[in-house]
C-alpha cells in the first residue's frame, strides 16, 4: 500500500484525526473504499467513476485523498451552493484538522462578481429609472466599497433575478479586459490571481466549460494545469457541456447588446451617432423575431432539422432574421463610427459582429454532426450543440498537460486560466513524487441504472474509465417503504393528476405537512398545486407552496423550518430542480410523492436526435436511451427522501407502470432497496405510524 493510502485509511479510521477532531464522524466503509480508489487515480493517473450513495460521505472521501497529496488539484461542482459550501466550510475543516499548510480559492463565473466599471455606468442607463432602482443601486454602491472579493453572493436582498444585477456585473461579452478603466481593481482578475497563487481552487462545471468552449474556439491552450481534477455532482456534466459547446443566440443577449449601446452613447458619444434609433431597430427586431416563433403555453423547444424551425411561419420568420441583421449591421456601422473614443465602443463593436455571425450561422442549414432547436418561452434561444461530450472529454482526458502559454492579453479575458510551474514537464511538480500523469476523478450518487453505469460513461467518454459503486450505509428496508397505488388510472388519463392530489391530499392532513410532491410537468405541478392550495390552506396546521410562488431559496428554507416553532407543518409541490441537490434531513420531510415515472419528453429535439443516433448504431432507443434517463431520474427524485440515519419516510410512485410493466423491474432495482407496501391500507397504517413516532418524538 502506497504511502498516501496509508494516509488516508489512518486519517479516515476509527482512531484517526478526523475521528479524534470531528464531533460525530465515524469511519465508514463505503468512504474509506472511495477514498482509497482517489488515492491509486491520483498517484497512477487516469480516469476514476465513483457512484457514491448518500450517506457515504463522498466529499470527505475526495477531499482527504487530495488534501494529503500535496497535488495542485481543481475542484468543480454543479451548484454555487455545494460550491460555497465546499468553500467556506468543507475544505477550511480539513486543512484545519489535518493541519495543512494549503491556500485554497474559490472561482466562479465573470457575471457572479460586481464590476465596477459597470457600477459606474449604472446610473445612466434607463433600467435604473425603474421603481426601486435607485435606491437597490445606492445599496450596490455602498456595499463595494466594503467588499474585498465582489462576489454578489454576499450581498443580501438582490436577487439573480433583479434588473440591476446584469447592469453591475460582466459577463464575457461585455468585459472591457485590460482596457477597463477600473482593470487593476477588477474582482473577477483578483479572483484568478488568487487562484493562480493557490494550491486548491473551487470552481463549478459552467465554468469549466466555458473555458472548455474558449479553448476550443482556437484563441488560446487554457487546460487548467494541475495534476487533480475532481467533479462532484458529475451526473450533470453532459447536459452543462452541451450547452456550453455549441453555438448559442437568444433575444436576451441582443436586448442587452441593445441596452448597453444606448446607456453607453448617450454617456460617452452623445450627439455623434443617433443611438435611441440604433438601439430601438435592434430592440424592435428582436422582439418581432420571437413573436415570428409563434405563441406557445409555457416553455417549448421546437426541432430544427432543415433550415427553419418546425411550427414557424416561413416567410414571418426569414423576413425577421433579415431585419435582424440589418438592425445588428446597422449598430455596427454606428459604433464603428466612434470606436477609437472609448474601449467600451470597441468592445460593443466586437460584440456585434460576433452576433452577426451567429444570426448568419442560424440562417444557414443546421450541422449533421448535431442537433438543432429552438427554445421558445417569454424570450428566444437558438441552440446547436453536439450530441454529448464524449469528443471533447476525449481530448481533455487524454492529452498531454498543455505548456505553458506566453504572455498574452487576451489571457485577461477568458475564463479561467490557472499558471503553469516554470519546471513542470509532463505534469509532473517539483516535490511530487514523481507523480505525472493527470488525475480525473468524477463522482455523484447517481451515475447509472447499471453496474457499468454506461448511463454516464459513454456520453462523457469515459468507458476506459475505471468504475466504482459506492453503496449507501443506510439501512433502507428498515427506514423507508415504496408504495405504488396499482389502483390509480394510467398517466395518461385526465382524471390521473386529480387521484394524485386526492391522495396527498389525505396523507398530508395525517401527517400534517412534511410531504414533497414532484411532479414530471409543469401542467401537473400547478393542478396539483391549486387542488391542494384549495382544499387546505384554511388550515392553520399546513402550509401548501408551490413552485414559483416564491424564490426557490425561499421555498426550501421554509419547507426546512417545518413545523419548528408552533408553524404549519409544509408540504410543497415542485418540478424540474427540486428533483435534486434538495436537501432535507429529519421530520421535516417524511413522504415524497411522484406523480410518474419521468420519462423524458418525446418532442424533446435533443433526445430525439440522441434516441435516432442510438437506433443507427443498432441499439434501442427505449432500453439504452430513454429508460436510463428515467431511472436515473426516479433514483434523484427518491434520493429526497432518506438524507441522515435517523430519517424514516414513504416514496409514492403513482404510475402503475412500475409494477406491471416488464421494464418496471430495471427502475425499481435503480432504487434504494426499500421494503414494498402491498396495498392502500398498508399505505395509510404506515403514515398513521409516521405521525405517531413524530408525536411522540416531540413530547
Amino acid at each position: 500500500m502506497s504511502l498516501l493510502s496509508q494516509k488516508v485509511m489512518q486519517t479516515l479510521s476509527g482512531q484517526g484525526t478526523l475521528a479524534q477532531a470531528i464531533a460525530g464522524f465515524h469511519p465508514r466503509e463505503g468512504q474509506t473504499d472511495m477514498a482509497l480508489a482517489v488515492s491509486e487515480t491520483i498517484e497512477e493517473g487516469g480516469q476514476l467513476v465513483v457512484e457514491a450513495g448518500t450517506g457515504v460521505g463522498k466529499t470527505y472521501a475526495y477531499l482527504v485523498p487530495v488534501l494529503l497529496s500535496g497535488q495542485r488539484a481543481l475542484i468543480s461542482t454543479a451548484t454555487k451552493a455545494l460550491q460555497d459550501q465546499l468553500f467556506s466550510r468543507d475544505i477550511p475543516r480539513l486543512v484545519d484538522v489535518l493541519g495543512l499548510p494549503i491556500r485554497v480559492a474559490l472561482l466562479k463565473g465573470r457575471s457572479n462578481y460586481l464590476c465596477l466599471h459597470r457600477m459606474e455606468q449604472a446610473r445612466h442607463n434607463p433600467e435604473s429609472e425603474q421603481p426601486g432602482a435607485q435606491r437597490a443601486l445606492a445599496k450596490i454602491e455602498v456595499w463595494a466599497q466594503s467588499t474585498r472579493t465582489g462576489d454578489m453572493a454576499e450581498l443580501p436582498g438582490l436577487d439573480e433575478r433583479s434588473s440591476l444585477w446584469p447592469l453591475v456585473t460582466s459577463t464575457r461579452d461585455n468585459c472591457l479586459g485590460s482596457s477597463c478603466p477600473r482593470y487593476k481593481a477588477c474582482h473577477v482578475n483578483l479572483a484568478r490571481k488568487e487562484a493562480m497563487a493557490s494550491d486548491v481552487v473551487v470552481i463549478n462545471h459552467h465554468l469549466f466549460f466555458a473555458d472548455v468552449a474558449v479553448r476550443e474556439s482556437g484563441v488560446a491552450e487554457l487546460l487548467p494545469t494541475v495534476r487533480v481534477t475532481v467533479f462532484d455532482e458529475a451526473h450533470q456534466l453532459n447536459e452543462i457541456g452541451v450547452n456550453f459547446l455549441g453555438q448559442q443566440l437568444s433575444t436576451v443577449q441582443l436586448l442587452e447588446l441593445s441596452r448597453d449601446v444606448l446607456a453607453t452613447g448617450l454617456q460617452l458619444a452623445r450627439g455623434l451617432v443617433d443611438w435611441q434609433v440604433l438601439s430601438s431597430q435592434l430592440e424592435k427586431a428582436s422582439r418581432d423575431l420571437r413573436l415570428a416563433a409563434g405563441m406557445h403555453r409555457g416553455a417549448v423547444r421546437l426541432r430544427w432539422t432543415d433550415a427553419l424551425p418546425e411550427g414557424v411561419e416561413p416567410g414571418e420568420w426569414l423576413q425577421a432574421m433579415r431585419v435582424l441583421t440589418q438592425a445588428l449591421e446597422a449598430l455596427r456601422d454606428g459604433l464603428d463610427m466612434v470606436a477609437e473614443l472609448a474601449p467600451d465602443f470597441q468592445r460593443l463593436g466586437d460584440r456585434t459582429r460576433e452576433l452577426v455571425q451567429r444570426v448568419a450561422i442560424f440562417s444557414d442549414v443546421p450541422n449533421p454532426e448535431g442537433v438543432r432547436w429552438l427554445e421558445v418561452s417569454a424570450q428566444l434561444r437558438m441552440v446547436e450543440s453536439p450530441l454529448d461530450i464524449a469528443n471533447a472529454f476525449i481530448k481533455l482526458t487524454q492529452s498531454p498537460v498543455a505548456v505553458t502559454p506566453e504572455p498574452n492579453e487576451q489571457l485577461a479575458d477568458l475564463p479561467f486560466t490557472t499558471p503553469m510551474d516554470s519546471d513542470a514537464s509532463a505534469g509532473q511538480r517539483t516535490g511530487e513524487g514523481g507523480i505525472g500523469q493527470k488525475a480525473w476523478i468524477f463522482t455523484s450518487a447517481t451515475l447509472g441504472d447499471e453496474p457499468s453505469l454506461r448511463w454516464f460513461t459513454q456520453p462523457c467518454g469515459l468507458t476506459s474509465a475505471r468504475v466504482l459503486q459506492v453503496s449507501s450505509p443506510f439501512d433502507y428496508a428498515s427506514q423507508a417503504c415504496l408504495y405504488v397505488p396499482e389502483h390509480f388510472p394510467k398517466p395518461g388519463d385526465p382524471s390521473h393528476v386529480q387521484h394524485v392530489a386526492q391522495l396527498v391530499t389525505e396523507a398530508v392532513t395525517a401527517l400534517g405537512g412534511r410531504t414533497l410532491v414532484l411532479t414530471t410537468t409543469l401542467n401537473a405541478m400547478r393542478s396539483i398545486g391549486e387542488h391542494l392550495q384549495s382544499r387546505l390552506d384554511g388550515s392553520i396546521h399546513i402550509e401548501v407552496l408551490v413552485q414559483g410562488q416564491s424564490p426557490k431559496r425561499r421555498l426550501m428554507e421554509r419547507f426546512r423550518e417545518g413545523a419548528s416553532e408552533g408553524r404549519a407543518g409544509c408540504i410543497l409541490v415542485a418540478s424540474a430542480s427540486f428533483w435534486e441537490g434538495f436537501d432535507v434531513p429529519g421530520e421535516a420531510l417524511q413522504l415524497v410523492v411522484i406523480d410518474k415515472l419521468p420519462f423524458p419528453p418525446p418532442g424533446d429535439p435533443l433526445f430525439e436526435a440522441r434516441s435516432q443516433r442510438i437506433t443507427r448504431e443498432g441499439g434501442s432507443a427505449f432500453a439504452d436511451h430513454a429508460l436510463p434517463e428515467a431511472a436515473v431520474t426516479l433514483k434523484q427524485g427518491a434520493g429526497r427522501l432518506i438524507r441522515s440515519e435517523s430519517d424514516q419516510g414513504i416514496l409514492v410512485v403513482c404510475d402503475s407502470r412500475l409494477s406491471s410493466m416488464s421494464y418496471g423491474r430495471r427502475l425499481v432495482r435503480g432504487l434504494p432497496p426499500m421494503r414494498r407496501l402491498s396495498d392502500h391500507q398498508a399505505f395509510v397504517d404506515a403514515v398513521a405510524e409516521l405521525t405517531k413516532n413524530a408525536t411522540s418524538s416531540s413530547i
